[in-house]
């Protein structure tokens, strides 16, 4: 299964919202260092209560806009 994501780092708190077709993310940590891919990668794997290591990111390594592979 892929997702749209759009995140926004930098938040006042982490959250997810759905909208349409785009999942969007807010994060409390920076995008620096690969701080908030890990935090994205933390937060949706308890949103779609999946393991970790079956969340991958395809698109976007260094963009707000992600495409997200789940291995169910």
């Amino acid at each position: 299964m892929r997702i749209e994501v759009r995140v926004t780092p930098k938040a006042s708190r982490d959250l997810i919202k759905k909208e349409t077709e785009i999942l969007k993310v807010y994060l409390t940590k920076p995008a620096c260092e690969g701080l908030a891919n890990a935090r994205l990668i933390e937060l949706l794997s308890d949103y779609l209560k999946v393991k970790k290591y079956q969340i991958k990111i395809i698109r976007g390594h260094k963009t707000r806009s992600k495409l997200i592979e789940v291995n169910v």
